[in-house]
């Protein structure tokens, strides 16, 4: 019979995947909605600015709506498959979890509905003020997110009550040092997510010859956005990130880079291919001594690797976390490089008709799903076997067998994959008709400051 803790994990797997494709992308668009908005309202965009950003506001709007009818799921698993996990530490992560309902989710909710049906029913500048609180609230709604998950991964600020824990500072939970770079990487990736996503529609629009101003508007300000976060993404949230990981998580950096031994002066390996068997790495081309001084900035520092952790601390699956750490590596470099080429081609006026490059622009922009998808495999992978990272075990955190057999939480697993097959399939056929009608005329002179 399949272990029930599998597929509870794999269920959770599963919702949690599909539930970030549509946060990724609100929080990045909310970046980019506030920037066209100001543009517009300042009046240096134009109506080009304010036709680009109201038809941004519907994807945003049909996004952040299969968003929270995705996100339901998730809350029903902590009771029903991760039960154990929820009366642990449900006095700590409810916190976090109900701050993000009350202030963010909530307010983010009411400007977007300012925002997509208050033009002309409000000022001019109340309208472009929910642009700004939509952002805001999106954002907030990230930070509490990643604050729960951040305790997750290095818990602080809690007492043992019993065979509970309990919050013993909100102040230490919310300055946890975790979370001040996963949210600035986190951010910045959903950041780079919605600069491709403008970048790829402008270039969609460019060469099937339509909407040509707005099209090179997206496509300017997707470039600009893309290049400014991927790199971002690389130094410094990024490299701080895996310092983090390194000094706090020893089994999941070790996995991470590949290092089954101990070493000093450590290289980076560019490309290896992780022989867990054996407990090398074959295959490899590295640069040496260089991991050691991206870790502690010393040449010849020395790392810890696997053989001197125990087995049981490894992560669940080693290869799945090198991978896809490399595979989120690979893909922001891939981001910078192209973002590079797009912004110079615009700066000698030749972006607009290099079709390679609208059509690369275009490619990338499914991949930064990829990377984002990848960076939190490795985080929740490189976790385990914890759920709450030294305090609670994954297999502790699951549901008793009797509770749920693994045999309903198969049946549901599939349930819900059905499910996410029909409600992705809308939601694709809204964006394409959404896309098909592209950003129309607003009826309304922009509105400026001045006025």
């Amino acid at each position: 019979m399949t272990d029930h803790v599998l597929i509870d994990r794999l269920q959770f797997t599963l919702a949690v995947t599909f539930h970030y494709l549509f946060p990724v992308l609100t929080m990045g668009l909310a970046l980019f909605i506030a920037w066209l908005k100001t543009s517009a309202y300042l009046g240096r965009g134009g109506e080009d600015a304010e036709r680009a950003a109201r038809f941004w506001a519907k994807i945003f709007g049909l996004t952040f709506a299969v968003g929270v009818v995705t996100g339901i799921p998730l809350e029903f698993q902590f009771g029903t498959n991760w039960a154990a996990f929820s009366r642990y530490a449900g006095g700590v992560i409810g916190t976090t979890l109900a701050m993000e309902g009350v202030f963010a989710f909530f307010a983010e909710s009411v400007f977007l509905g300012v925002f997509l049906w208050g033009r002309g029913r409000v000022s001019p500048r109340v309208h472009w003020i929910s642009s700004l609180l939509v952002l805001v609230g999106s954002w907030l709604s990230g930070f509490f997110i990643i604050a729960t998950n951040a305790w997750m991964q290095h818990p602080v600020g809690y007492a043992v009550n019993g065979d509970r824990l309990r919050l013993s500072s909100i102040w230490q939970l919310l300055t946890n040092p975790w979370l001040p770079w996963q949210y600035a990487h986190n951010m910045s990736g959903a950041a780079v997510t919605g600069a491709f996503a403008l970048a790829a529609v402008g270039a969609l629009y460019l060469l099937l010859d339509r909407h040509h101003e707005v099209a090179r508007m997206c496509v300017r300000i997707g470039v600009i956005g893309a290049l400014i976060f991927s790199v971002l993404q690389i130094f410094p949230t990024g490299d701080r990130s895996a310092h983090n990981v390194a000094h706090m998580q020893p089994p999941a950096f070790a996995a991470m880079e590949g290092m089954f031994q101990s070493e000093r002066g450590a290289p980076l390996v560019i490309i290896g291919n992780p022989n867990t068997e054996q407990r090398r790495l074959e295959s490899t081309i590295e640069l040496p001594h260089v991991l050691s001084f991206l870790t502690s900035r010393n040449w010849n520092e020395q790392l810890t690797g696997l053989d001197a952790i125990p087995q049981d601390r490894w992560p669940n699956s080693v290869a799945l976390v090198y991978y896809a750490y490399h595979i989120m590596v690979g893909l922001g470099t891939l981001f910078v490089v192209l973002a590079g080429i797009a912004l110079l081609l615009l700066r000698r006026g030749r972006l607009y008709r290099s079709t390679r490059t609208l059509w690369a622009l275009m490619i990338a922009f499914p991949l930064t799903y990829v990377a984002n998808i990848a960076g939190w495999a490795v985080a929740e992978t490189g976790r385990q076997p914890w759920v709450v990272y030294g305090l609670q075990r994954t297999r502790a955190g699951a549901s008793p067998a009797e509770s749920v057999p693994s045999g309903t939480a198969l049946f549901s697993l599939l349930g819900f994959a059905g499910l996410y097959l029909l409600v992705g399939i809308l939601y694709v056929v809204l964006v394409l008709r959404v896309f098909a009608r592209g950003p129309v005329e607003t009826g309304l002179k922009t509105t400026t400051a001045a006025r």
